[in-house]
């Protein structure tokens, strides 16, 4: 079992930048690769972007935010981030942070909210 705690978000006008952080703990040996989603009102939930802890840190974005969303990991501190830069109005959503296990249930965090206004 993998424990994620999230942190960041907030509210930030539009061009504006955040950054989220989520720390893993327990099973970590068994997670394939950690990521960010997010869920909109009324919409289906979205992946953002994933990072592998194998594959060489091989990492995935939406189309929606490739060249604003950066994703990196510290593997000391069992850590990932969000770096989220040129904010829309449209990137407004909960944003949870997702650990993929090679075998078993993805584990989910809690959530934080990004609001961002025009």
């Amino acid at each position: 079992q993998v424990q994620l705690v999230e942190s960041g978000g907030g509210l930030v006008q539009s061009g504006g930048s955040l950054s989220l952080s989520c720390a893993a703990s327990g099973s970590i040996f068994s997670i394939n690769h950690m990521g960010w989603y997010r869920q909109a009102p009324e919409k289906q939930r979205e992946l953002v972007a994933r990072i592998f802890l194998t594959s060489g840190g091989r990492t995935d974005y939406a189309d929606s935010v490739k060249g604003r969303f950066t994703i990196s990991r510290d593997a000391a501190k069992n850590t990932v981030y969000l770096q989220m830069n040129s904010l829309k109005p449209e990137d407004t959503a909960v944003y949870y942070c997702a650990a993929e296990p090679f075998i078993g249930v993805v584990s989910w965090g809690q959530g934080t909210q990004v609001t961002v206004s025009s």
